[in-house]
């Protein structure tokens, strides 16, 4: 029996002559419905971050540095001078910064975005900061990127703490995942579920009692180079490495007091054995030139005070993708 004028029956909407279905991938819409993001890699050219200008909740400080989990107080307007000098070389570098907002709520920490989030092949995790001083700070990051239409593929919930600096990419289908004061084993299945949907497989590692991040362990200068904090970075992690082709080499015992304290291990990778790095440190910057490394320094010498430097600073958004 046919249907009668007005009949919704054979229309577009209806499924009829005219509907078009959407059969492209999520991944195939990202930078042109979404906007642009994703890394498989740690090394390869940085394109788009996300960044967060210290502002006046360092004047609001209240308590020791300790309590704030800084090692001591910060001068507003020279941390603020550091942080402009970091973002020009960014952008000096071809690289897009999306600037994170400030909230009325935002605090003396929320200038570390590398911490807030990680990036995958497909789109952002929310990171769920594991201590009450930083409780919240997700918050204003989360609505940073999605201002910036980067896709939130997840958010930490339960009582899963998770931070971005202990997520390290090892190749194209496999990261690694620090397990420690910062990131606990409730956070594992969520991350190991999300970057499953990505294709990609979650190594977790746990780590040396006394240490922060997994960042502040290992960094990724191409496909095969990798450096590693001796007596620090987990055995199976140095060989994890090793088996996907990197030659893994050990921070000099020359350099390590200047990495500790002036934390020069604590760079950005711009490309392929070119690095961002907070200066001066002079012995890590020799050593790295050793290795064929370029490096342009980004003075860090207030900023230091919090216990972070370039790469906690930064929020990796978007580098090239490997084939």
């Amino acid at each position: 029996m046919a249907d009668g004028p007005g009949s919704s029956f054979g229309q577009p909407a209806y499924g009829g002559a005219g509907w078009s279905p959407r059969v492209a991938a999520h991944r195939d819409e990202i930078g042109a419905l979404w906007g642009a993001c994703g890394i498989d890699s740690e090394w390869r050219r940085l394109t788009r971050v996300a960044l967060r200008r210290p502002g006046e909740e360092l004047l609001m400080q209240e308590g020791s540095a300790r309590d704030l989990l800084f090692s001591g107080r910060l001068d507003l307007s020279r941390a603020q001078a550091e942080h402009d000098a970091m973002a020009a070389l960014y952008r000096r570098e071809g690289v897009e910064v999306i600037e994170i907002a400030p909230s009325p709520a935002a605090m003396p920490n929320q200038m570390f975005c590398a911490d807030l989030f990680a990036m995958t092949p497909e789109g952002a995790i929310i990171a769920r900061p594991a201590s009450t001083v930083r409780a919240g700070e997700e918050v204003e990051v989360a609505v940073g990127l999605a201002a910036a239409r980067v896709p939130v593929l997840r958010t930490l919930t339960g009582q899963a703490t998770f931070e971005g600096a202990d997520l390290i990419w090892l190749d194209a289908r496999t990261a690694a995942l620090g397990l420690g004061l910062r990131t606990n084993r409730a956070a594992l299945a969520l991350i190991a579920e999300t970057l499953a949907a990505c294709g990609v497989e979650v190594l977790p590692f746990d780590m040396p009692f006394g240490t922060m991040h997994l960042m502040g362990m290992v960094r990724v200068l191409e496909a095969d180079l990798a450096i590693c904090w001796p007596r620090r970075t987990p055995h199976e992690l140095v060989m994890a490495l090793r088996e996907r082709g990197h030659d893994v080499a050990f921070l000099p015992d020359e350099t390590i007091g200047e990495a500790e304290s002036s934390k020069g291990f604590n760079f950005v990778t711009l490309g392929p054995r070119r690095i961002l790095m907070p200066g001066p440190n002079p012995a890590c910057r020799a050593f790295y030139e050793s290795l064929g490394i370029e490096c342009i320094e980004a003075e860090m010498s207030e900023l230091g005070l919090a216990n972070g430097a370039v790469g906690c600073l930064t929020g990796i958004v978007a580098r090239e993708m490997g084939a």
